[in-house]
């Protein structure tokens, strides 16, 4: 079978769906494999990049691939904008052979591996196709077998199977939320997603992260109606949004007691996530029960 082509997954993977099925031979086998899925600009990227680092200083060997065009998802542990696997690709008219492994993936703060997928151009191919091509690279280059950790990044809410492919690989999903309506209802689809695909691949959700907000009170409310967890809490730190324009992660901010409080739930995070997380069985609401779930005062 073509790593891309459509197959009609029925009610199996989503009610009316044509699915990107993954190529059996591409599957990742060793690592434990983290997909990290939110809103547009919840902080997926920052989320992410801090997570990779925590799982480093906790020995772990942590590759983390960047699925968005813009393909900024590692700067903060690289210091540049990578060429995605899709640029360097093109350069060598897709001859993957013609590749070495420096030409696309680059280290980073404390050890962490980094791959930007990157995108087709806009308004032509699919995010799942890179996925693939990007999978299939690391693993003809056996970039894949030393590592511990692989976490996926993942472009902006879930709208089609091509950003769904990721799950295809994951052991686990998270999901970065805030504490409003627009970054809940983009969650809740996100479940519906993920419940779609844990049908016939191995992905499991293993519960939500609050970034940038105070309170998590929304939040836990949905969480407590639809069985998710809360796995962290990262408030809306100036020193957060400072680490990203300094183009470093939170772990090279200093020793501040706020900046170590986030340092410290971040080395949490990781924690949990490497002794096991509970298999979660979310129910996720219909539009508009979740427009009357959240409600308006």
């Amino acid at each position: 079978m073509n790593l891309m082509t459509p197959v009609a997954r029925g009610r199996e993977d989503g009610e009316g769906s044509v699915q990107v099925h993954a190529d059996p031979a591409l599957e990742i086998e060793g690592a434990q494999v983290l997909a990290i899925y939110g809103k547009g600009g919840i902080g997926k990227s920052t989320t992410s990049s801090n997570l990779s680092v925590a799982l480093s200083k906790l020995g772990k060997k942590v590759l983390q691939i960047g699925c968005d065009p813009k393909h900024d998802s590692t700067f903060t542990l690289t210091k540049q904008l990578c060429p995605t696997i899709i640029d360097v690709l093109e350069q060598v008219d897709f001859h993957s052979e013609e590749l070495r492994p420096e030409d696309y993936m680059f280290e980073g703060y404390n050890g962490v591996m980094c791959v930007e997928a990157g995108g087709p151009p806009a308004g032509t191919g699919c995010g799942g196709y890179v996925v693939g091509q990007t999978v299939k690279l690391l693993k003809e280059h056996h970039l894949l077998e030393d590592a511990d950790v692989v976490i996926f990044d993942v472009l902006g809410d879930v709208v089609c199977g091509g950003f769904a492919a990721p799950l295809q690989h994951a052991d686990r999903a998270m999901i970065v939320t805030a504490n409003d309506f627009d970054s809940i209802f983009a969650m809740n689809r996100i479940v519906a997603a993920i419940n779609a695909k844990a049908k016939n691949y191995d992905v499991r959700l293993a519960g939500v992260i609050a970034n940038r907000s105070e309170g998590t009170d929304e939040i836990d409310r949905f969480n407590d109606a639809t069985g998710l967890k809360r796995l962290a809490h990262f408030p809306n730190l100036d020193a957060i949004r400072r680490s990203r324009l300094k183009k470093c992660t939170i772990f090279e901010m200093g020793d501040d007691p706020e900046i170590v409080a986030v340092q410290e739930e971040y080395l949490r995070l990781a924690q949990s996530l490497v002794d096991g997380t509970d298999i979660l069985e979310p129910r996720p609401m219909r539009d508009r029960d979740l427009f009357d779930f959240l409600g308006f005062e």
